[in-house]
């Protein structure tokens, strides 16, 4: 018998476990691969602020004060580098868009997206395209490791006695009394609180649980170029077209933003689509056009849980006692794990949580008259 069954052991899961545990719980995790083995082991590393729908943004802006004492917390630097994200604006309107952008945040009370003009951005970015006129940029945002983090996390997890199952394939969760029954490959296992960490796979978990939501697997593609000079110190995204651009230590670029392949969520697998993989590139060039000769060495993609509105579930269940869900992060939950495994024990041993979630909750969907409960 367990305080509390932990079902997914991605970055957001091994989060939960590391502060659950951190608070005196004891914990399983269940995990039907290995820890990291889909989308939290194989994303794009981005620590961002930048960009963030407004309900993720006090979450990314106390997740990204974690991440700058990363460390402390699983004695592992996770490769964090607060080189700054920037996105770039091609043209006026574009520029005039991102304007309204950083004007919307500060009126909500934030002041980390910042706008520059194209000197500033030549400063940060000396290798861009002469055809860019200016960008936002979060200087404090960066990018780490996102496998050698996952495995941070769960490395101290396991050390403060957290029990890791992996391999395991749950099977299916029954209500017995006052605790849940977890019926695995390997056997059945009791808990008082269960939590749905399962990532792309979140709602048939949820589905077991009564909480119908509308997740839709998808796969993000990813490349990496031959190494090259260092040239660039943040990571750059555009303003109007899909990128996600940085360059590693090593001198490789890591390139990405959100072209999919396809997602076979019941066998595990992602096809790649190359002619999407071909525009990334163009895009790249087009942006970087001393990138234009440099060779992509590998890609590769995951498999993520997207919502309808790219916003993620958070919280408790709507439907069954003890249980709490934090998945479906769309391609962007990576910053927020710190964040998310600590509001998460917050809400199971405190009853609440001082972060504001109600818009991640899981019943949002529901329909009343045909109408989207937003």
């Amino acid at each position: 018998m367990y305080d509390v069954i932990v079902v997914g052991a991605g970055l957001h899961g091994c989060s939960a476990a590391l502060h659950l545990a951190m608070r005196g719980k004891s914990v399983l995790m269940i995990e039907k691969n290995a820890a990291g083995r889909h989308a939290s082991g194989v994303n794009a590393g981005g620590v961002r602020r930048l960009g963030r729908h407004p309900a993720e943004i006090p979450l990314s802006v106390e997740s990204l004060e974690m991440w700058h004492r990363i460390e402390s917390l699983v004695d592992n630097d996770c490769g964090f580098h607060a080189s700054g994200q920037v996105k770039i604006a091609e043209n006026d309107a574009e520029m005039a868009a991102l304007e309204k952008r950083s004007a919307t945040v500060r009126s909500l009370g934030f002041d980390h997206e910042e706008v520059i003009d194209r000197d500033e951005l030549f400063r940060l970015c000396p290798s861009a395209a002469e055809h860019c006129v200016g960008g936002l940029v979060s200087r404090r945002d960066g990018f780490a490791n996102p496998y050698r983090t996952t495995w941070s996390f769960r490395q101290k997890a396991v050390a403060l006695g957290v029990t890791l199952q992996e391999g395991v394939r749950v099977r299916g969760i029954d209500r017995v009394g006052d605790r849940w029954e977890v019926a695995t490959s390997i056997g059945r296992f009791e808990a008082e609180t269960l939590v749905n960490c399962a990532g792309a796979w979140g709602d048939q978990l949820a589905a077991m649980m009564g909480d119908i939501v509308p997740l839709s697997p998808e796969a993000p593609m990813m490349m990496v170029t031959a190494p090259v000079p260092h040239f660039l110190d943040p990571v750059v995204g555009l303003a109007g077209r899909p990128l996600s651009f940085k360059q590693g230590a090593n001198g490789t670029v890591v390139i990405g933003g959100g072209h999919l392949g396809v997602a076979d969520r019941d066998a595990e697998t992602t096809t790649l689509n190359f002619e999407k993989l071909k525009l990334s590139a163009r895009t790249v060039v087009d942006v970087f056009p001393h990138m234009r000769d440099v060779p992509i060495v590998r890609c590769w993609s995951g498999i993520e849980g997207v919502m309808p509105d790219q916003i993620p579930v958070i919280g408790p269940s709507r439907n069954a006692p003890n249980a709490f869900h934090a998945f479906g992060f769309s391609a962007h939950g990576f910053q927020m794990g710190p964040i998310v495994g600590r509001l998460t024990s917050e809400l199971i041993v405190d009853g609440e949580t001082p972060m504001p979630i109600d818009a991640f909750r899981v019943d949002r969907f529901n329909t009343v008259d045909g109408a989207a409960d937003s």
